[in-house]
């Protein structure tokens, strides 16, 4: 349970350049009506919108509530900004948290019945296993995903798509968080999770294809509920995580969100769907301090 855990955290932040883009699957077009709220007063309008950062490229998510939001929204607030043309920032962060001498081989961080995944995995990757071997357990592992990632048909989520609209209008897009800070959250594990997060990324593709599917269907359908069962079960595991991940995160936005609506005009936030879903999301803690939040889809 925990591996599936840490690969929906891997979805559900902003690491789309770990993952990087992949052809669209030659599959029917699917539908789509993700949630979408608003929280407003007199001069002043957020929208939040629950991302989902994995999406095969031939889903249709956009719908006409939706651009009538992103067309009022003067700026665009997002979990972290990747550069994908200029990945300086992030693959700076990476080698500052991501490396350390004295480290084991990466074989000898999985057991022994793993170890000839790992190598197949490894050889599939291209990179020299060497280069691996100095890498943290969650950086190097972070790298695997990304290769079994674009093995799936899963590629850049749809904040990528909202970050051209609002450039492509001369719009701000801001970020809540830096690479640094939320690379951190990872770098931060405890080194058993790190492993368990290693050895997830080298399980087979029929698993993770039928777990990201279940996930992605949830969004889909805009099934909030859905979305915030499967996160409550899986961090009810570790109370730590959820408090790191979830909470902390949630709060720190919640409190970004009040202090914006004492600004006049309109904001939209897009967030991993993960975070707008169950007791401790934003739009709760929203609740909590007052605010009136409207779901319009």
């Amino acid at each position: 349970m925990m591996k599936s855990l840490l690969r929906r955290v891997v979805a559900a932040l902003g690491l789309s350049l770990l993952v990087g883009t992949v052809p669209a699957e030659a599959r029917a077009p699917q539908a789509a009506r993700p949630a979408l709220w608003e929280v407003k007063d007199p001069d002043t309008t957020v929208y939040l919108f629950g991302t989902i950062h994995l999406l095969p490229e031939k889903v249709q998510w956009r719908t006409p509530k939706f651009d009538q939001a992103v067309a009022s929204s003067q700026q665009l607030m997002v979990e972290t900004i990747i550069d994908e043309k200029n990945p300086t920032k992030l693959m700076s962060a990476m080698a500052s948290l991501g490396m350390a001498n004295g480290l084991p081989p990466l074989l000898a961080r999985v057991p022994p019945a793993k170890r000839p995944a790992l190598q197949a995995a490894l050889k599939k990757n291209g990179m020299p296993p060497q280069a691996l071997d100095r890498m943290k357990t969650w950086a190097a592992a972070f790298i695997l995903l990304g290769s079994k990632f674009r093995e799936l048909g899963l590629g850049g989520g749809v904040e990528g798509v909202l970050k051209g609209d609002f450039s492509a209008q001369g719009k701000p897009i801001g970020e809540l968080e830096t690479n640094l800070e939320q690379l951190s959250f990872f770098d931060k594990l405890p080194e058993a999770a790190q492993r368990q997060l290693l050895e997830g990324s080298i399980e087979d593709n029929k698993a993770m294809t039928a777990e990201f599917g279940g996930m992605l269907q949830a969004w889909t359908r805009g099934d909030v509920q859905g979305i915030a069962r499967t996160f409550d079960r899986d961090l009810s595991e570790s109370p730590a995580m959820q408090q790191a991940l979830i909470r902390q995160r949630n709060a720190n936005w919640s409190k970004w969100i009040e202090q914006r609506m004492a600004e006049p005009g309109a904001v939209m936030i897009a967030v991993g769907a993960g975070h707008l879903a169950g007791k401790d999301s934003v739009l709760e803690m929203l609740k909590k301090d007052g605010y009136k939040v409207r779901r319009l889809q």
